[in-house]
């Protein structure tokens, strides 16, 4: 096993299911003997490697109701269809940007797909925490994701597939924005807008969870993993998420901040580069309010990173997001400028 993985005894509930699974999607015969390791992954799935001497190692992900956090946070687990969907839209623009879907069981809420190595496709996340920032891998990532919002901009049957309001609003909106706004009676009714407007919108096809943990740095650009939380609408959102981790990055490693900024910067012009379905200047005015929003809620939210935990840096990063968030800034241009040109 990798770092990062724990083996399950073969007599466990948990195997035994895992097993019936792979039966009923055709990827394990009867008798067959495999071993099932638990990966370590986020908050909201299971998610294991399973290997057999028949065939290259796959990974099955099975979406949990209730959250691995400390408060209370539940969602529907039917989002794993959600996610099945959106790898094979992606897929369909470009093979080389998800992994391959092998099959699905919507009775258990989990489904396989194939098994990328680290050592062949490093995450991003580790990357950039690494030092290894690679202004050219932000621009491909901001320029696929701008192809992806392209693709699905006014389209009515992608947009009638993927109305997971309810997934969004549990999986996003509540819990970044919303329970952060309960936190900040000052901020409430400027961030309450922003998630209405968000909840409102019926642009492109949103990923939602567009972050440095859910890339694998692969030979022919990025690789999208954990589109759980797709739903159709405002584009300007997977922008801003992913932003919000070049800022948040600073905190974590302050000796990189210039090519933090550079990276994000690339990202942004990239993506900036490839908006054909409205006026860009409005997405990014959408994207330049909403990222200090989510810049707070990465602290005080209900899911915040796991990498920012003494008090001055929570504090820090708090001030950043309340002075854009008092003065919000027209650009995400201005975004950079306020928060990388003060940084520590």
């Amino acid at each position: 096993m990798n770092s990062g993985e724990m083996s399950l005894a073969a007599h466990t509930e948990e195997f035994h299911d895992i097993a019936s699974a792979l039966l009923g999607m055709g990827l394990l015969r009867v008798g067959e003997q495999f071993s099932l390791g638990r990966l370590s992954g986020g908050v909201s799935c299971d998610v294991y490697k399973v290997e057999t001497k028949r065939r290259p190692p796959i990974v099955v992900k099975r979406a949990l109701p209730k959250l691995r956090v400390a408060t209370d946070w539940r969602a529907p687990p039917e989002r794993a269809l959600t996610e099945v969907a959106w790898l094979s839209l992606v897929a369909g623009l470009n093979p080389c940007w998800t992994p391959k879907v092998l099959g699905e069981d919507h009775r258990r809420h989990l489904f396989a797909m194939e098994y990328l190595a680290p050592d062949s496709f490093p995450l991003w996340k580790a990357e950039l925490a690494a030092g290894r920032i690679d202004e050219r891998f932000a621009s491909s990532v901001g320029m696929a994701l701008a192809k992806i919002h392209a693709a699905t901009a006014g389209n009515v049957e992608i947009a009638d597939v993927f109305a997971n309001d309810a997934q969004f609003h549990a999986l996003r909106l509540e819990p970044y924005l919303l329970f952060t706004a309960g936190r900040y009676p000052d901020f409430a009714n400027a961030i309450r807008d922003v998630t209405t407007d968000i909840a409102k919108s019926r642009i492109a096809l949103m990923q939602g969870d567009i972050s440095p943990k859910n890339i694998l740095c692969g030979p022919d650009g990025p690789i999208f993993l954990d589109a759980e939380t797709a739903c159709y609408g405002d584009p300007a959102f997977d922008l801003a998420f992913c932003l919000n981790h070049f800022l948040l990055k600073t905190v974590w490693h302050p000796q990189w901040l210039d090519n933090y900024a550079r990276a994000f910067s690339a990202m942004h012009k990239a993506y900036a580069d490839g908006v054909g379905w409205e006026e860009p200047e409005g997405l990014d005015r959408r994207a330049a309010r909403l990222l200090p929003m989510l810049l707070l809620a990465r602290v005080d939210g209900k899911s915040p990173v796991e990498y920012i935990t003494s008090e001055p840096d929570k504090a820090y990063v708090r001030a950043k997001a309340r002075a854009m968030i008092e003065l919000p800034p027209e650009s995400l241009n201005a975004v950079a400028r306020r928060y990388f040109a003060g940084s520590r």
